[in-house]
């Protein structure tokens, strides 16, 4: 199970209201707990061959990733203010397309109205379709194809008029 699975099960477990999960593969254990304080999940992650003095040091990396993952979207958000911001609702990996061999869902132009679907993000081998809360104008897509993106995330800027 790599970072990735991990960081995907934390949110999931987060978002499903359920109070702690443990997890037990070969030689890997893991146990979440979520708590409803600002909505934060809090975690604890054991390895068999870790001791427990480690628990706060892996806490402490995702409490300051955050606030470098929204510095850059401040000053964004300043630039764009008129514009309105589709974010995405789950983590996971954007697809722009249905299939490889498909078109993309929409491009940089593309008129777009309430409910229509976006992008699709896989998420634990789902795929889930975007639909579009807001009627406009792409004006700009902010994620590649096939990149991880994470909750809250803005993906696509929206011109409204």
């Amino acid at each position: 199970m790599d970072i990735r699975e991990i960081q995907n099960l934390i949110k999931f477990v987060a978002k499903s209201g359920a109070t702690e999960v443990k997890l037990e593969m070969d030689d890997i254990k893991i146990t979440i707990k979520t708590t409803n304080e600002a909505g934060a999940p809090e975690t604890t992650t054991y390895v068999q061959q870790v001791p427990v003095q480690q628990q706060a040091p892996v806490a402490q990396p995702q409490q300051q990733i955050a606030p470098a993952a929204t510095t850059p979207v401040a000053p964004a958000a300043e630039d764009t203010s008129k514009f309105l911001v589709i974010k995405s609702p789950i983590i996971g990996t954007l697809y722009r397309k249905p299939s490889p061999d498909k078109p993309t869902f929409v491009e940089v132009g593309s008129n777009i109205s309430k409910g229509d679907v976006v992008c699709v993000i896989e998420a634990m081998k789902l795929f889930n379709e975007i639909e579009s809360e807001v009627s406009g104008k792409i004006v700009k897509v902010l994620v590649d194809d096939s990149s991880p993106v994470e909750y809250d995330q803005p993906l696509f800027l929206v011109d409204p008029s």
